[in-house]
């Protein structure tokens, strides 16, 4: 895996997030600037990529991940 690292905050660009968006769908991890520290994402439907976000973090797989979705849609699907 290539680390890519994209700045969003100092210019809006379409083309980096649809890039961020379809890594996302690859199956790749994203890591992102939170409130307090930092933030793994990935496509919670992908196993291999939420294992991956247990593999980077070092969690236990008894500790679950948070799955954030955008509609009662995106919610049946989960």
């Amino acid at each position: 895996m290539k680390t890519k690292y994209i700045n969003l905050k100092e210019e809006y660009n379409e083309e980096k997030i649809k890039e961020v968006a379809q890594d996302i769908l690859n199956g790749e991890l994203v890591i992102f600037p939170t409130e307090t520290v930092y933030g793994i994402g990935a496509n919670a439907l992908n196993d291999a990529a939420c294992k991956n976000i247990f593999k980077a973090k070092g969690r236990v797989g008894d500790n679950p991940l948070i799955v954030h979705i955008c509609d009662y849609d995106m919610l049946r699907e989960v």
